[in-house]
């Protein structure tokens, strides 16, 4: 929505304005998610088709996590920085320059819940990160938070498509592709399983897409996974071809 009294502007900005909304009535967590990037063409019809690009044309990306302090992260492509708001002087204040994610991390992050609904490939991971030391399970709830502590401490947050929605939940330009560019930025890796976050191109501006992303380690170990499950089903198709052929 653009007010008449506003010029129409060169600069297009996505935004999820209250992540984790059923957190709200239990006083936990909530967040904001943004994205910007630059308009290409004038966009006459109100379709904004020239949004429906990867995610390497956003020119900016954050979140705002409404915790036990207010904190703004963001990047522009140089770096990823976090600021505390200072409720005396009503100015975000820089807490953190440059935060780089760890290689590996001990979190996983995930709606177990689910579990029966996800690919086998999927359940194998969690089954992998139940019977090996040194994993802890996180979820609160709100991607914001979530993905914050992912950042800061190292580890990996799936939200993987089901059986019955291989699309997934989360909303490609203005949930995964932002945190993907900030991750990737902190030195992390975000997919959708198969395909970089930042590769992926929507096909309308509410498209779904399944997310792991934190930790180049931990990202690379789901799709591990994925990609095994894969490969056997290639070699099942091979034989049962072979059979049919016989």
């Amino acid at each position: 929505y653009i007010p008449e009294n506003c010029p129409i502007g060169r600069y297009t900005l996505l935004y999820d304005p209250i992540d984790g909304s059923s957190n709200i009535d239990t006083n936990l967590n909530v967040g904001s998610i943004f994205s910007i990037r630059k308009q290409e063409g004038d966009d006459l019809d109100g379709e904004a088709r020239d949004l429906l690009q990867n995610g390497h044309k956003q020119i900016a990306a954050g979140y705002v996590l409404y915790g036990p302090s207010t904190i703004l992260v963001y990047s522009i492509g140089t770096g990823v920085h976090a600021f505390t708001l200072d409720p005396s002087l009503g100015e975000f204040i820089l807490s953190k320059e440059n935060i780089e994610v760890p290689e590996h991390g001990p979190v996983y992050s995930t709606n177990e819940g689910n579990f029966w609904q996800w690919e086998e490939s999927i359940r194998d991971y969690i089954r992998y990160v139940h019977r090996h030391e040194g994993y802890t399970a996180r979820y609160g709830g709100a991607l914001v938070g979530d993905f914050h502590r992912i950042l800061y401490q190292g580890g990996v947050f799936l939200y993987p498509g089901t059986v019955k929605k291989p699309e997934g939940k989360l909303r490609l330009l203005y949930e995964s592709s932002p945190l993907a560019f900030l991750i990737e930025q902190a030195g992390g890796a975000a997919s959708t399983g198969t395909e970089d976050i930042l590769d992926t191109v929507p096909k309308t501006l509410h498209a779904r897409t399944p997310l792991i992303i934190g930790s180049k380690e931990d990202v690379a170990l789901v799709k591990s996974f994925i990609e095994e499950k894969a490969r056997q089903a290639q070699e099942n198709l091979e034989v049962a071809g072979h059979v049919d052929q016989g």
